[in-house]
């Protein structure tokens, strides 16, 4: 007989759980104290929002759930944000979540709410747990939850009274959700056939293709078969350095994109892993004239926009080199070589488009973003929040692995790249990480600077300062050609850095970039540099139109 506090601590660890996120509290304590003598490492937040950030970013780049721990009330309460963008845009992640005593449930006490139904509003699942025996199974559980496709968050609430009553009961035996195998064979002949008879087929890789598994399948796709792939933001760096010649760029916002293009040219579209989230189908199936293959371990949601000629319904990388034997040697005519061939050439002059002159106002953002790029070793890992800096990130910073860029594009939540470079300096110790946000998002989740010191994080987060939310104001600008609730005051990010024990970088010129990034790459700890950047021509450059006779 154990208490069910240590239960929830075996049984962690018999997941294989190496970091708990959390904020301590009273409810939840028993917990806590079992944390004392054994299991996973305990990091202590400044904000249970970023707790789940943290380990939502565990999930997504490790592709096991992260696991977050807090107390009651607005201790769970505060998590909502986190959770709803860890299931919106599939990170797996457990939520275990202290209460009141049950008998205190139903009364009007301190700390006591509605929790279960507050995080089935933000969750894939969320149950009370009211008898001890029925502890470990229910943290077991949310983890099967967690990690089923779509994946994402799973909360399990522990009463306090139940945290420290005992039970035999053990789960020390992981119970992994099964795996799918590949689409029935004669899905897979139709899909083959649909391919091999069309004039334009192009790749659309979703989320969903940039698991390892999957990821390597597409390339064994690739060297078979000449298709042009468009990625999602969520699918960055699906593409590797020798399968380059087949990037047709990224789509996830505004259509104006080569890859908005091509899609829309575009006879057959081969959607791999791809979720409504990411781009919604209006956008580039808006004339709805393009026969769709779904290729996804999910049956597809069905839309106007949306409805596929054959479902390739099973494992995703299975089903992937299936349809890959079938379409060896298939290649595009001479026609839609030449489209690509046009929409590839647009794709590299955009950035050549980007290098200007004039820094009266600061740097511009794109050849920051070139810049970085030219910088980084391919092995980085770069975490990106919200804002027009991350339109530019999306557009010019090529990655060539899968998860090493990442993006919030399913609810695109302010905040969450400096705690998800923490969570990437845990999964990828001695290797390269960068964040970068605005000046806005920045102070979302700054306090979490604190944690970074003290965990000897070292990473190097790079702020785009304009002192606006410009995301917001450029499109306010194109709709009412006026803005509203967007100006930001002015704050020292170098000292507010330095008071945390980090370091602290100001730079106002490109030319002084690329050293100051290497010195902030060196540097132990987290770093920040605090970049003065230019962007008045947002609206014309983000949203205009690159070929509107086309994408009409």
């Amino acid at each position: 007989m154990r208490r069910s506090a240590d239960r929830v601590v075996e049984t962690l660890k018999a997941y294989g759980v190496k970091w708990i996120f959390g904020v301590p509290g009273a409810k939840i304590d028993p917990v806590y104290d079992a944390l004392v003598d054994d299991g996973p490492e305990l990091i202590v937040c400044r904000h249970e929002q970023n707790a789940a950030f943290m380990a939502a970013a565990v999930g997504r780049l490790s592709g096991e759930p992260g696991v977050v721990l807090v107390t009651s009330g607005p201790g769970t309460s505060n998590l909502a944000t986190g959770l709803l963008t860890a299931t919106t845009e599939g990170d797996p992640m457990v939520a275990i979540c202290g209460a009141v005593a049950r008998a205190d449930r139903l009364k009007r006490t301190h700390q006591t709410m509605d929790a279960v139904g507050m995080l089935t509003a933000v969750t894939k699942s969320a149950g009370e747990v009211s008898v001890a025996d029925n502890v470990p199974e229910a943290i077991a559980g949310a983890f099967r939850r967690a990690m089923e496709e779509p994946k994402g968050a799973a909360a399990v609430v522990l009463p306090q009274d139940v945290l420290v009553e005992e039970t035999a009961v053990s789960m020390t035996t992981p119970h992994r959700v099964p795996s799918l195998g590949a689409a029935p064979a004669e899905a897979i002949a139709r899909a083959a056939k649909v391919l091999r008879e069309a004039k334009f087929p192009v790749i659309l890789a979703g989320a969903r293709a940039g698991s390892d598994r999957a990821t390597a399948a597409l390339h064994r796709l690739l060297t078979v078969a000449g298709l042009p792939v468009v990625e999602t933001f969520q699918a960055a760096g699906v593409i590797s350095h020798e399968l380059e010649a087949h990037y047709l760029g990224r789509v996830g916002l505004f259509r104006n994109q080569p890859g908005d293009i091509l899609l829309h040219q575009a006879d057959v579209i081969l959607a791999i892993g791809y979720d409504f989230i990411e781009y919604e189908p209006s956008k580039w199936n808006k004339d709805k004239l393009r026969t769709i293959i779904h290729l996804d371990e999910l049956s597809a949601d069905l839309d106007d926009f949306y409805r596929p000629s054959v479902e390739l319904r099973g494992d995703v990388a299975a089903s992937t080199d299936a349809l890959a034997l079938q379409i060896s040697g298939l290649e595009l005519t001479p026609q839609a070589n030449a489209a690509v061939a046009v929409q590839r050439a647009r794709l590299e002059d955009a950035d050549h488009r980007a290098l200007h002159d004039d820094e009266s106002e600061g740097v511009h953002p794109a050849e920051l973003v070139l810049a970085m790029r030219a910088l980084l070793p391919d092995d980085t890992t770069v975490l990106c929040d919200v804002g027009s800096h991350y339109i530019y990130m999306a557009r010019h910073f090529r990655t060539y692995h899968p998860r090493t860029l990442l993006f919030s594009n399913g609810q695109q939540t302010l905040g969450v790249a400096l705690p998800w470079a923490i969570a990437a300096t845990l999964v990828r110790p001695g290797t390269p990480v960068l964040s970068v946000s605005g000046d806005g998002g920045f102070l979302y989740s700054a306090m979490e600077l604190e944690t970074a010191v003290r965990l000897r994080s070292t990473f190097t987060h790079v702020i785009f300062n304009d002192g606006t939310y410009d995301m917001v104001a450029f499109q306010q600008q194109g709709k009412y050609g006026r803005t509203s609730g967007v100006k930001l005051g002015d704050y020292d990010a170098v000292a507010y850095a330095e008071s945390f024990g980090a370091h602290g970088h100001r730079v106002t010129r490109l030319e002084d970039f690329a050293a100051v990034l290497q010195t902030a790459m060196a540097e132990p700890g987290p770093s920040i540099i605090d970049v003065r950047v230019d962007y008045r021509n947002n609206r014309d450059e983000l949203m205009a139109d690159l070929e509107s006779d086309v994408l009409q």
